[in-house]
C-alpha cells in the first residue's frame, strides 16, 4: 500500500473525519429497451403516461425512442438509490401494458434500421437539439448502437473530504481546482484498473446474430441466432459497441482537467471529412449538429467521465470550466440480467470501495504508452477475461489477470474496512469476499452464468433473454406501488408534461438561430482555450 494511501486512510478513519464518508452522493442511470411479449423492439412512441422525456427528472429515453432511461436522485447511501430505482421500475410497469423491459445490455432482434425510431423530445429548441444530436449518432454509428443498454454509476465524495485532504497535505491552490484535479487523478487510476470491473461484472458475452447486420467480426457461432466469444465478459464494451475511427487518440491521457477539456473543445470544432460529406441538413431538415469529429462533448465515448450538473442549455464543458468537477460517471457497467434492476447492492458496495481506492491511492501522471497499455488490458478483459491463464500487462511486464486482480483486492480491502467501520456493519467485506471468489473461479462471474443460461435455452441468446425478461416483468407486476408512491410518480408525470408544454409555448426565435448560438459556444471564448 502506498504511503499516501496509508496517510489518507489514517486521516479519514479518525472520529473527526469518518462521518464524511457517509456524505458523498451516489446515483444510478439504468437503460432498458421496451419490447413486446415476443421480445421484438417496441414500435410505439414513448408512453405519455410515463411523462415527458425532456423534463421528467427520473424517466426519460436515451438514443432510441424505445430505450428507456431510469434516473435516481443522488443519495448518500446507494441502498436508497436502489430502492428508488425499484420504485421507478414498478411505476413503469403500471403503464407499460403488454410491453416489458429487456433484461440485457445487448438488444433484442432488431428491425431494419429505418424502422428504429430515434428518441423524440418535443418541438422546443432544447428538445429538438437533443433529437438532432441522436440523428447524427444514427448517421455516424448506425441505429443498432442506439439500442444498447448499460448502467451508469454516478459517484462523488463529500467536498469536505477534499478540503480536509488539501489542508492535511498542504496542497496549494483554490479548493475547487484541487478537488477537480483529485477527481482527474481518480480517473487515471480507474483507467489503470477498470479491466477488473469487466471481469467481475461483465454480463454480455453473447448477442443476437442480427445485431451485426453483416458487419465483419471475429465472433464464434453458438447457434443459428447467437454469436459469442467463449471467454468474453462484455461484448458491449468491446469494439463491437460504440466505435469511431474519428475518435482515435482524441483525448490524451488524463493528467489534468484543462488538458481533458481542451481536447474535447478542439474535437467539437475539428471538421471530419466523412461527416462533411453528409452535411448538417438534408431536404431542409437538420440531421446533425455539426460535421465535426464530435457534435457535442458527450459524443466522446468514455468508460468514465468527469461531470458537473449542467444548467438548462449549458454545454458540459462550460459547466466544468465554470465550476469544476463535481462527480464522476462510471459508464462501463453492463446490465446484469439476473438482477431485476440490472445492478444490486452487493455490486454497488464493491463499486464504492473500488472508486474510493482509485480516489485515495497514489496516482502518478500518465503518458501515451501507459494509455495504450490500459486500453489493451481493458480490451483483453472484455473479449477474453475468463480465458485460463490470461496475461495482462502491468508497467510493461506480463502479469496474470487473476494474480493482479487478487493483488488489487488486497489493496482495496482496507478501504472496504473503513467504509464498514463508518457504517457499523460488514456489507463491504462481504462484497469483497464475493469478488475474490469470482477471481478464484471464473464460473461464478455473471458472464459465465449468462453463457450457462444461454446453453440451457438451446444456445439461443434471444430465448434466454426473452425468458428472463418475462420472469422479471412478472416479479415487478406482482409488486405494485402503494398509493402514496403511485401518486408521487403520477404527479411527476403531469408536472413534466406541463413543463414541456410551457417550454414549447414560450420559446422565441428560430431553431436555426438556437443551434447557431449553441455551436458558437465552442469558440475560443471557452475558458480552457484561453
Amino acid at each position: 500500500m502506498s504511503n499516501l494511501l496509508n496517510q489518507r486512510l489514517a486521516l479519514l478513519d479518525s472520529d473527526q473525519y469518518r462521518p464524511l464518508l457517509g456524505q458523498g452522493l451516489r446515483g444510478i442511470e439504468r437503460e432498458t429497451l421496451r419490447v413486446d411479449a415476443k421480445g421484438q423492439l417496441s414500435r410505439r412512441d414513448h408512453p405519455s403516461t410515463l411523462g415527458a422525456t425532456l423534463t421528467h427528472p427520473e424517466i426519460t429515453t436515451d438514443y432510441a425512442e424505445a430505450l428507456l432511461e431510469f434516473i435516481t436522485p443522488a443519495t448518500p447511501d446507494i441502498a436508497e438509490a436502489l430502492d428508488k430505482l425499484d420504485k421507478i421500475h414498478r411505476f413503469a410497469y403500471s403503464k407499460l401494458g403488454d410491453e416489458m423491459l429487456w433484461s440485457q445490455s445487448m438488444p433484442c432482434p432488431l428491425p431494419d434500421e429505418n424502422e428504429i425510431a430515434i428518441a423524440w423530445y418535443g418541438k422546443s429548441h432544447i428538445g429538438m437539439i437533443k433529437h438532432v444530436y441522436r440523428r447524427g449518432l444514427a448517421l455516424r454509428y448506425g441505429k443498432s448502437m442506439q439500442c444498447i443498454a448499460g448502467i451508469h454509476y454516478n459517484y462523488s465524495l463529500s467536498e469536505d473530504i477534499w478540503k480536509a485532504l488539501q489542508q492535511a497535505e498542504n496542497t496549494p491552490g483554490d479548493g475547487m481546482d484541487v478537488q477537480s484535479e483529485n477527481y482527474i487523478a481518480m480517473i487515471r487510476n480507474f483507467k489503470r484498473y477498470s479491466w477488473l470491473l469487466m471481469y467481475l461484472f461483465g454480463a454480455s458475452p453473447a448477442l443476437t446474430t442480427s445485431f451485426l447486420r453483416g458487419r465483419p467480426h471475429q465472433l464464434e457461432t453458438l447457434s443459428a441466432d447467437t454469436l459469442y466469444l467463449p471467454y468474453a465478459t462484455s461484448l458491449r464494451m468491446s469494439d463491437l459497441g460504440y466505435q469511431n475511427n474519428a475518435q482515435d487518440g482524441l483525448v490524451p491521457p488524463y493528467n489534468n482537467l484543462m488538458e481533458y477539456m481542451r481536447s474535447l473543445s478542439i474535437a467539437v470544432r475539428m471538421p471530419y471529412p466523412a461527416y462533411e460529406k453528409i452535411g448538417t441538413n438534408i431536404n431542409g431538415e437538420w440531421v446533425q449538429i455539426n460535421t465535426n469529429v464530435l457534435q457535442i462533448e458527450n459524443e466522446f465515448y468514455a468508460t468514465i467521465r468527469p461531470k458537473r450538473v449542467i444548467r438548462s442549455g449549458e454545454r458540459p464543458i462550460e459547466a466544468l470550466c465554470a465550476r469544476g468537477v463535481q462527480y464522476v460517471e462510471v459508464r462501463c457497467m453492463d446490465v446484469n440480467p439476473f438482477d431485476p434492476l440490472g445492478i444490486n447492492l452487493e455490486t454497488s458496495r464493491f463499486l464504492d470501495a473500488f472508486l474510493l481506492f482509485c480516489a485515495l491511492d497514489e496516482s502518478p501522471l500518465t503518458n501515451n504508452e501507459e494509455g495504450l497499455e490500459n486500453t489493451n488490458n481493458f480490451a483483453l478483459a472484455v473479449k477474453e477475461g475468463r480465458r485460463p491463464g490470461l496475461m495482462l500487462t502491468k508497467a510493461g511486464k506480463a502479469i496474470a489477470l487473476q494474480a493482479w486482480g487478487l493483488e488489487l483486492l488486497e489493496k482495496i480491502a482496507p478501504l472496504a474496512a473503513l467504509l464498514d467501520n463508518q457504517r457499523g456493519d460488514a456489507q463491504y467485506a462481504r462484497s469483497m469476499q464475493v469478488q475474490k471468489e469470482k477471481l478464484l473461479d471464473s464460473e461464478l462471474t455473471p458472464s459465465a452464468q449468462v453463457l450457462k443460461a444461454i446453453h440451457a435455452e438451446n444456445g439461443s441468446f434471444t430465448q434466454f433473454a426473452l425468458k428472463q425478461s418475462a420472469a422479471l416483468a412478472s416479479q415487478f407486476r406482482a409488486r405494485p406501488l402503494n398509493a402514496d408512491d403511485q401518486a408521487y410518480f403520477e404527479h411527476l408525470t403531469q408536472v413534466s408534461i406541463a413543463e414541456q408544454e410551457a417550454m414549447e409555448a414560450s420559446q422565441s426565435g428560430t431553431f436555426d438561430e438556437f443551434i447557431a448560438d449553441y455551436r458558437s459556444r465552442t469558440s475560443s471564448q471557452i475558458c480552457c482555450e484561453n
